[in-house]
């Protein structure tokens, strides 16, 4: 198994060299200083439109988890979900009497970066006190939320060509070991066993089986920040800036943990991705079904929707993306 450590070493790059690409790979000032939406500029309307014209069959796959609330954390991600029911006949007692009909409500409270299959906004990370395109990191606190870069920027979605490429095919596996690093060779070998090749605007998704190995087998350790999961080797980074990906999907948290390249780059993928290239990312998508279904039709593109809520002030929103064949 190509651990971060032995991948690291053979790629020959450093914690200097990955702080390196937030510069070198920088999208900034790219579409404009004011810019807001990052690689989402990428998914033009002549992209979509050719991304409808993968349509054949019709077939729809979600590639949400469910959101449980009786199982808030199956993925022992650290974060929970909190839910309270309450009838109408709670908040009408005043009348005196019972009402014949009854209505059910809720709150629901979710833990935005927890193991639902979530977007990650461009203010969910910064460097150096910079936010992607050189928004102040202060544009973000408690009093505000996110104020430059909240998700209400992405309000058409990211309706664009998916592509899948399935590493755990690629060796054959239903999921990676944990702590598995993929590398840009990975990446280059399912392209071309699967005879697809990642174009300027697509939405990438990464199959490692992270999600399935984890809710099989149960979490790594402590879970969270300190758990073992197969992801993209911060050397993949340059592979995503060349091909213009706009969109990157991952059943698991993108990164593989550990990163081997210490604390300040213990998410080098989330840091310099959305940081340097403003590319959003979909943590903790679904690919089962989605592995399996281009598997039986021998094809690994297909058209992607991803609806964001369009809530203002967050660096986050639960989605459920959609393939269609």
């Amino acid at each position: 198994m190509p651990d971060a450590a032995a991948v690291t070493e053979k790629a020959g790059l450093t914690a200097a060299g990955v702080e390196a690409y937030l510069s070198e790979l920088s999208n900034w000032g790219r579409w404009g200083d004011d810019d807001r939406i990052g690689t989402l500029n990428l998914i033009t309307d002549e992209v979509r439109l050719a991304a409808a014209s993968t349509i054949r069959s019709g077939r729809a796959i979600s590639l949400s988890r469910p959101i449980d609330p009786l199982d808030p954390d199956p993925l022992d991600s650290g974060f929970a979900l909190v839910q309270r029911f309450m009838t109408l006949n709670e908040v009408t007692d005043h009348i005196g009497r019972q009402l014949r009909y009854e209505a059910v409500t809720e709150y629901v409270g979710i833990a935005a970066h927890g193991s639902n299959t979530h977007v990650d906004g461009l203010a969910h990370y910064s460097w150096d006190g910079k936010n992607y395109n050189g928004f102040p990191t202060s544009d973000t606190n408690s009093l505000h939320g996110a104020r430059s870069l909240s998700m209400e920027q992405a309000e058409h979605g990211f309706v664009t060509r998916g592509v899948l490429l399935d590493i755990a095919a690629l060796h054959g596996v239903n999921w990676l070991e944990r702590g598995h690093a993929v590398t840009p060779d990975e990446l280059l070998a399912a392209e071309q066993r699967q005879g697809v090749t990642v174009r300027p605007g697509d939405a990438l998704l990464v199959h490692t089986g992270n999600a399935a190995a984890i809710l099989r087998e149960g979490p790594d350790g402590e879970g969270g920040l300190s758990a073992r999961q197969a992801g993209l080797h911060a050397s993949c980074l340059p592979f995503l800036r060349e091909r213009d990906v706009a969109v990157l999907g991952n059943d698991g948290v993108q990164d593989v943990q550990p990163s081997g390249f210490g604390l300040d780059f213990i998410r080098p993928i989330h840091t310099v991705a959305i940081v340097a290239l403003g590319l959003w990312l979909i943590d903790n998508v679904d690919l089962t079904e989605l592995s399996e279904a281009c598997r039986e039709d021998k094809r690994w593109d297909f058209f992607f929707a991803a609806l964001p809520w369009r809530m203002k002030g967050v660096t986050s929103s639960a989605s459920n993306p959609v393939a269609i064949f």
